[in-house]
């Protein structure tokens, strides 16, 4: 790869990290890839309601929310005309390389980032060289940015590489909310697909590392519940009250309780409580957010279950209604064993590869596993890689940051694959 090609996928990583946007708010970020994708010159591109199932959308933000990003987008420059497309919460890009007769294959990317303030101490290198968050609050600490630098270069390299099939790309919206895979994987375009490759960087795998398809991403559902009481006066009469604060913590507690499964791992965990008015009103609503994971997507829904139902015990026994809403979920799907060890044998070969791992578990989830499935169960086949790259702090931390050596390596690792599949269709 030259070294021209080489700063180029640089300079979008870099773009892309200074514009993070959350999940369903990705305006800008579609507008430029849209952008790149007509440059490349691809044979089609479908945006937001053409790209995905509008009705199977999840977690999607509310309308102040949605309005607050389209602002910041249009005053980026994008035209209204294409904020009018997506400006409702309909991000995302399915693009289309139509080169022969050969297998249809797909390559699965995410967009948005996650809700966190990113780091200006020095020693941070996009805070160090001029690319750290223009967002205050959010940031790119997964390695998206680095996903639609890798996936742009791998359109462009299967263009020119006279690939014999059809290549097709998934720019998928609201990863982080797991709230993008299903409307994406019902959306149409995933149907005729025979191999599906999903990726991701770093997961504590060093740059020259490639995983050639992970196992066992964990199932996993988003869930809140509202709990409904009465307010009372806390010293005169707190016994006219029926308390939410009080149903909230023994769900909570007992949330921690639900009891371990033999077929496998399941994990419970409630991460924001909100609601209450004052310290001498006895609380009349809380909610609380929390998600539930299993090895299996059986598991998982085991945990939902008793999770759901310690939630109605916890507002019966404190006389107060409690509504549980599932905001978004995802299944548990493993690689084929079949289009997983041609990725492995591909990755061999490329340069700078210098160890290819065929399995390991993931360990985490990943919305990816609806479009995985859907392949699957067509026919299909379906494998996700993980791209090494060196990362100084884990995932999901203030300090995250890619090795940029790794863009490259991942660009050549998922084009020879779909090269070769075109060769020989295994």
């Amino acid at each position: 790869m030259s070294h021209d090609v080489r700063n180029r996928l640089s300079e979008l990583r870099r773009e892309f990290h200074r514009h993070p946007e959350p999940g369903w708010c990705e305006f800008r970020t579609t507008s430029r890839v849209v952008a790149e994708l007509e440059r490349i010159g691809v044979d089609e591109i479908a945006v937001g309601r053409d790209a995905l199932s509008s009705e199977h959308r999840m977690a999607v933000p509310d309308d102040a929310e949605l309005a607050k990003w389209r602002d910041r987008a249009r005053a980026a420059g994008v035209r209204e005309d294409f904020l009018e497309r997506i400006g409702s919460g309909h991000t995302g890009v399915v693009a289309t390389v139509e080169g022969g007769d050969g297998p249809t294959v797909g390559l699965r990317v995410d967009l948005d980032a996650i809700s966190l303030h990113e780091s200006d101490e020095p020693g941070h290198r996009p805070a160090d060289e001029g690319f750290r968050s223009e967002h205050d609050g959010y940031m790119h600490a997964c390695g998206h940015d680095a996903h639609l630098a890798i996936a742009l270069g791998a359109v462009e390299a299967v263009k020119a590489s006279g690939f014999d099939g059809t290549f097709r790309v998934f720019f998928q919206p609201a990863e982080e909310i797991s709230g993008g895979g299903k409307p994406m994987a019902e959306g149409g375009y995933v149907d005729d697909l025979d191999y599906l490759l999903g990726f991701h960087v770093g997961l504590d795998n060093p740059t020259g590392t490639v995983v050639a398809g992970v196992e066992k991403p964990l199932a996993m559902a988003h869930v809140t519940a509202s709990f409904e009481g009465a307010s009372a006066h806390a010293g005169k009469a707190p016994n006219e009250g029926a308390n939410a604060m009080q149903a909230m913590a023994t769900a909570v507690q007992n949330a921690y309780a639900i009891p371990r499964h033999a077929d496998g791992m399941t994990r419970v965990n409630v991460g924001r409580v909100e609601g209450g008015t004052a310290s001498n009103v006895v609380a009349e609503e809380i909610t609380i957010h929390g998600e539930v994971r299993g090895e299996t997507t059986a598991l998982m829904e085991y945990a939902r279950t008793e999770l759901e139902r310690i939630l109605y015990a916890a507002a019966e026994m404190h006389d107060c209604d409690v509504r549980p809403r599932v905001i978004s979920e995802s299944p548990s799907v493993d690689s084929d064993p079949r289009l997983r060890d041609l990725v492995a044998e591909v990755a061999g070969g490329v340069a700078g590869v210098e160890e290819v791992v065929p399995t390991a578990d993931f360990g985490a989830s990943e919305d990816a596993t609806f479009l995985m499935e859907r392949v699957q169960e067509s026919g299909g086949f379906a494998s996700y890689v993980v791209v090494g790259t060196d990362h100084p702090t884990n995932h999901h931390t203030p300090t995250f940051d890619v090795d940029e050596r790794s863009l490259p390596i991942g660009v050549d690792v998922l084009a020879d694959v779909v090269a070769e599949i075109g060769r020989r269709q295994p």
